[in-house]
């Protein structure tokens, strides 16, 4: 095809339905298994439209990418806007989906080099997002965390769902429960109950800890 052929529209159903059968297969199968056959089989279309929409796969990679990351943002940009930015940041970091497919993208940035610069851009951004919003709901509500500055919560907070994202691949939920009472007893001294009425999950303290 020639160089200059024009690309399919960003709005496309067919180029969303590609970029969803990508996002499906990278969940079920890994990076490794996605192919313009595989991709059009499970989006219903012809393999000779994922080159019409996307040159490479590369560009497809980051197209998924970008999506992801985009939706990302403006859930954060949401999450620290709300009545309740502690929970709500934690709720964007923790999301299991976004956990398990970043982790097949850190594993595809391993060998190619514009998902990894992607990466590295979308994450620094995010963190510092992140941060912000950390420093400003910590500020709020008057909380002194010491040494454990925002910016070492967000690689904290960051790194949990990826370790359990990890494990969970093999098999492993050992401490899960606990790590995960822990942030939400941690979640109630500075926020309270979630809304909607949730408790402490059954066998925990509601006494908080020591900080």
């Amino acid at each position: 095809m020639s160089g200059t052929r024009p690309a399919g529209a960003e709005d496309s159903k067919t180029r969303t339905a590609l970029l969803d059968a990508t996002v499906q297969l990278m969940l079920e199968s890994g990076y490794a298994a996605v192919s313009t056959r595989k991709v059009a089989a499970k989006a219903g279309a012809n393999p000779a439209l994922v080159y019409y929409y996307f040159r490479t796969m590369d560009e497809l990679f980051l197209a998924v990418f970008r999506r992801g990351a985009e939706a990302n943002l403006r859930r954060l940009e949401h999450a620290a806007a709300g009545d309740h930015p502690l929970r709500a940041l934690w709720k964007v970091v923790s999301e299991p989906h976004d956990a398990a497919l970043t982790m097949e993208f850190i594993a595809l940035a391993n060998h190619r080099e514009a998902v990894r610069s992607e990466l590295v851009a979308y994450s620094r951004r995010f963190r510092h997002m992140q941060k912000e919003a950390l420093t400003s709901a910590l500020r709020t509500r008057g909380v002194d965390t010491g040494r454990l500055s925002p910016a070492a919560l967000t690689v904290l907070l960051g790194g949990l769902p990826r370790i359990m994202a990890m494990d969970g691949v093999l098999g492993i939920t050992d401490g899960h429960d606990e790590v995960l009472a822990l942030i939400e007893e941690y979640l109630q001294r500075f926020e309270g109950f979630p809304p909607g009425g949730d408790h402490v999950p059954p066998g925990r303290s509601v006494e908080p800890p020591p900080v």
